[in-house]
């Protein structure tokens, strides 16, 4: 789900487009389930997935890179600049 990586943290993601509003679930498997409104045509599922992790991580949205899974419902994306403890509580702890 949310694993240390030398420059951040690497995100297992199960996502959820077309949501009436974009939030954390929670824990789904190994996964970590989110909900966007962005609906998954042409890359706007992936771009406001990347913007939602910035602002809820305290990131830039440079700093948010999806490492595999760009036309998948399941993701991988790697978060640079951020210890696994503090995207822990902002992702998890509300």
């Amino acid at each position: 789900m949310i694993r240390p990586t030398a420059t951040g943290v690497r995100l297992t993601i199960r996502l959820a487009p077309k949501a009436s509003r974009d939030q954390v679930q929670g824990p789904h498997g190994d996964a970590l389930k989110i909900a966007i409104t962005a609906p998954p045509v042409e890359g706007k599922a992936n771009a406001h997935l990347i913007k939602f992790l910035a602002k809820r991580l305290g990131v830039a949205k440079g700093a948010v890179t999806i490492a595999s899974g760009e036309l998948s419902r399941d993701k991988v994306v790697d978060v640079a600049g951020i210890t696994e403890a503090d995207a822990r509580a902002r992702l998890l702890g509300g």
